[in-house]
């Protein structure tokens, strides 16, 4: 089993409104990743996914696409620090 490590994504676009969220969770849960994923008030939508690196990986490339009514513009990729979430959750609006 490989280390596991946290990211901390940003995406902006068309991304609230279109069950962006919701269509996170459910990848993240097919991934095996833990965390989380929030609307933010500036219209992004931010994500702390934990995992495997090659799941990671295949996550942030996911987010550039995203569900069909989606249009994403762009992905921010951060390193982060583990939360110690269980299991991946919608957030509260922040």
């Amino acid at each position: 089993m490989s280390e596991e490590r946290a990211r901390r994504l940003r995406i902006a676009g068309r991304v609230q409104g279109v069950w962006y969220r919701a269509w996170m969770v459910g990848e993240a849960a097919r991934l095996g990743l833990r965390g989380w994923v929030r609307n933010c008030r500036d219209g992004t939508v931010e994500a702390l996914v934990i995992g495997p690196e090659t799941a990671l990986e295949t996550m942030a490339e996911l987010c550039r696409r995203g569900p069909p009514a989606a249009r994403v513009a762009s992905v921010e990729d951060a390193p982060a620090e583990d939360d110690g979430s269980r299991g991946f959750r919608q957030e509260a609006t922040v």
